[in-house]
C-alpha cells in the first residue's frame, strides 16, 4: 500500500522514499509513500522527477500509486528523491478549490447541484443539474465566488466516518474513513484531490460560458493565473479588433453591431441583384435559343464558375415559358439539367439514365438535376444529347 502524502499536505513537493516494487521494463514504479497525486476524480496528475528521471504520468492503482517514468530507474536504487512540479500541482490545486467554490455558490443561489466535473489543461468545466443558466446568473455566481475569495476563507482538509459525517454537498456512498475538504462557511465535500489552504489562494475567477449537453449545463471556468492569462489574451483580441475598427475597445461592441447590420444589408442587397441579373441573362438566352416543334426552347449555359451560379441561372429561367436548362461545368466535370413543367421532360429522370450510361451520379427532382461525370467528354455529349433530343 503506498502512503499518499498529498492527502495531509498539498504543498509538499520534495520527499524522500523507498521503492517496493518495479516493472519488468524499470518504466513502472512503486514507492511506500509518494508525493505525486495520481490522475483521479477528474484531476490531472502531477509530474516531476524521481532520482532525476521524468515522471510522465501517474495511475492510482486502487491501494498502490503507480509512477511511469521516462527512463528506467538505475537497478540499484532502493531510495529515490522525488520533486514535483509546483507550478502545475498550485495551477491543479487552484482549479480544484475554485470548482469545489462554484459548486456550492451555484447550488447556494439557484439550487444547481453539480453532477460533473471536468479539469482540462487550458480550461475545466462543470455540468449543473439544470437545463439553463442565464448570463444573469453566471455573472451573479461568479461575483459571489469572487467576494468569497477576498474573504480569504479557511479551506481545511479532515478524516471523519462515513457513518457520521454530516452536512456534505454530496452525499458519498463510500463507508469507512472519508476525507473531507471543507470552506469555511461555505461547502464541505468528500474528496481526494488536491487544495489550496484559503480561498485567496484560488485567486481571480472566471466563468466564462455555457452550453446545454443533454439535460446539463455545462459551464467552462477558469481560476487564479489561468483566469488572468485567458483574460489578458481576450482583451488582446478585443483592442486588435478595436484597433482594425479605428475605434475604442468600449465602442467596439457597438461598431461591430452597425457594422454586421449593414453587411447584412448589403447582402440582401447583392442578393436581389443577382437574381435581377440573372433573368435579365435567362432572358437574352432564352429569346436567342431556337425553339423546337413542341415550342420548347433550350438553354445552353457553359460560361459560368460554379454550380451555384448554375442553378441560380437555371431558378431564373422557370420564369420563362416552356425551357429547358443545359448547364456544364468543366471543373470538376459536372451538369445541371432543369425544366420547366410546360416543357414535358422529368429532369431528375432523363439525367440519372445519362448519368448512369456515362459513368458519373447524381440526380434530383423532376424540375432540377445535376450530377458529376468522368470528364469533358461526357459532359459534352450529355449535353449534345439534351439539345438534340427526339
Amino acid at each position: 500500500m503506498t502512503k499518499r502524502l498529498y492527502y495531509t499536505d498539498g504543498y509538499r513537493t520534495a520527499f524522500r522514499a523507498t521503492v517496493v516494487d518495479r516493472s519488468d521494463d524499470g518504466l513502472r514504479v512503486y514507492l511506500d509513500e509518494t508525493a505525486f497525486y495520481p490522475t483521479s476524480g477528474g484531476q490531472p496528475n502531477d509530474r516531476g522527477s524521481l532520482g532525476g528521471v521524468a515522471v510522465i504520468d501517474v495511475v492510482d492503482e486502487d491501494d498502490r500509486v503507480a509512477h511511469v517514468l521516462a527512463a528506467p530507474l538505475p537497478t540499484s536504487a532502493s531510495t529515490v528523491e522525488g520533486s514535483i512540479d509546483w507550478m502545475r500541482r498550485r495551477d491543479h490545486m487552484q482549479q480544484h478549490t475554485g470548482q469545489h467554490l462554484l459548486s456550492a455558490v451555484f447550488e447556494d443561489l439557484y439550487g444547481f447541484k453539480t453532477v460533473s466535473v471536468h479539469f482540462g489543461p487550458d480550461s475545466s468545466t462543470l455540468d449543473l443539474e439544470t437545463e439553463s443558466v442565464t448570463r444573469e446568473q453566471l455573472v451573479a455566481v461568479e461575483a459571489r465566488a469572487n467576494e468569497i475569495v477576498g474573504e480569504a476563507r479557511p479551506v481545511m482538509v479532515t478524516f471523519e466516518d462515513a457513518a457520521t459525517a454530516a452536512g456534505l454537498r454530496k452525499p458519498s456512498d463510500r463507508g469507512g474513513e472519508l476525507r473531507i475538504v471543507s470552506i469555511d462557511g461555505v461547502d464541505r465535500s468528500a474528496c481526494g484531490g488536491t487544495h489550496v489552504r484559503t480561498t485567496a489562494e484560488i485567486g481571480a475567477v472566471l466563468v466564462r460560458s455555457s452550453e446545454k449537453i443533454r439535460k446539463a449545463t455545462r459551464v467552462e471556468f477558469l481560476c487564479g493565473q489561468r483566469a488572468i492569462q485567458r483574460v489578458r489574451r481576450d482583451f488582446e483580441a478585443l483592442a486588435s479588433i478595436a484597433g482594425s475598427l479605428s475605434a475604442s475597445l468600449d465602442d467596439a461592441p457597438a461598431v461591430v453591431a452597425a457594422q454586421a447590420e449593414r453587411l447584412k444589408e448589403s447582402d440582401n442587397a447583392r442578393k436581389r441583384l443577382e437574381k435581377d441579373l440573372a433573368g435579365f441573362r435567362a432572358r437574352a438566352r432564352y429569346d436567342a435559343a431556337t425553339p423546337d416543334a413542341n415550342g420548347v426552347r433550350t438553354i445552353v449555359i457553359r460560361d459560368v464558375s460554379s454550380m451555384d451560379e448554375l442553378r441560380t441561372l437555371a431558378q431564373a429561367s422557370f420564369a420563362l415559358p416552356r425551357v429547358i436548362v443545359a448547364g456544364a461545368l468543366e471543373n470538376p466535370p459536372s451538369v445541371l439539367v432543369a425544366a420547366s413543367e410546360d416543357s414535358g421532360l422529368d429532369a431528375g429522370k432523363w439525367l440519372k439514365e445519362r448519368l448512369a450510361a456515362a459513368g458519373g451520379r447524381g440526380g434530383g427532382s423532376p424540375r432540377m438535376a445535376q450530377g458529376s461525370v468522368p470528364d469533358r467528354a461526357a459532359v459534352d455529349s450529355i449535353v449534345e444529347t439534351l439539345i438534340n433530343r427526339g
